[in-house]
């Protein structure tokens, strides 16, 4: 088998990061491309860090063309909550525009530049990092109107982007994940006492898991953590 090539956009993030370590104990991996916005270096011998704006076309197109190789695996890990709406009252256009730019657009802009890159030959992986709140269906408590909207936009950019993907190369699987509730920058504003919190590097176990065991039938489909279907 050829060696594989992945790339984890967000490696300086909590989840980013514990996913660059995770993959590099695979020793199919060839080489792991860390993409972060402050180029944040990670010591290990298969992982090349490499700093990248995200919403920055050019900066994305460069970077892109910088990597000389074709990738088997794009794992996009960017995020953020900040006050999350409790009621209707708490709405404003900012937050809507802070949480798109933040969970929905970056996701939007590195597959444009980077699932070219990606093998056309044989099975390939996009997936990024979504969460269970953006799921319509399973929407039973109301609130949070920016994030959820922003995770279901997410959502639907990968379902469409499963679809055209399959014209360049069949054997393309592009999913969402939901890694589950982490200790981390992102959730610890929210944590509550009696609660217990995966570790990331608990999660990103998890995940690398999830993201093994895809196969054609999961193209366009939302994951969460212990490899179950999330309802859009």
């Amino acid at each position: 088998m050829e060696p594989i090539n992945i790339a984890v956009f967000g490696s300086s993030g909590a989840i980013g990061k514990a996913l660059c370590i995770e993959f590099s104990k695979n020793k199919k991996i060839n080489k792991i491309f860390a993409f972060s916005r402050n180029g944040d270096q990670l010591n290990h011998q298969s992982i090349i860090s490499k700093q990248v704006d995200y919403l920055n076309e050019d900066s994305l197109a460069e970077t892109a063309q910088s990597l000389k190789c074709k990738l088997d695996i794009i794992v996009v890990a960017i995020g953020a909550l900040e006050q999350p709406e409790k009621s209707i009252r708490d709405l404003s256009s900012d937050k809507f525009i802070d949480m798109f730019t933040a969970n929905t657009i970056p996701t939007a802009l590195i597959a444009k530049y980077f699932l070219p890159y990606l093998h056309r030959d044989r099975i390939t992986k996009f997936a990024s990092i979504s969460a269970r709140v953006g799921s319509i269906e399973d929407n039973q408590l109301g609130g949070w109107y920016s994030y959820r909207a922003s995770k279901s936009a997410l959502n639907m950019i990968l379902k469409g982007l499963s679809i055209e993907q399959k014209r360049s190369n069949p054997d393309s699987i592009i999913f969402g994940l939901h890694p589950g509730t982490v200790d981390s920058k992102l959730s610890k504003p929210f944590q509550k006492k009696d609660k217990e919190y995966f570790t990331p590097e608990f999660s990103a176990e998890k995940l690398v898991n999830v993201i093994d065991t895809k196969t054609l039938t999961d193209n366009g489909k939302i994951f969460d953590w212990d490899n179950k279907i999330i309802p859009y």
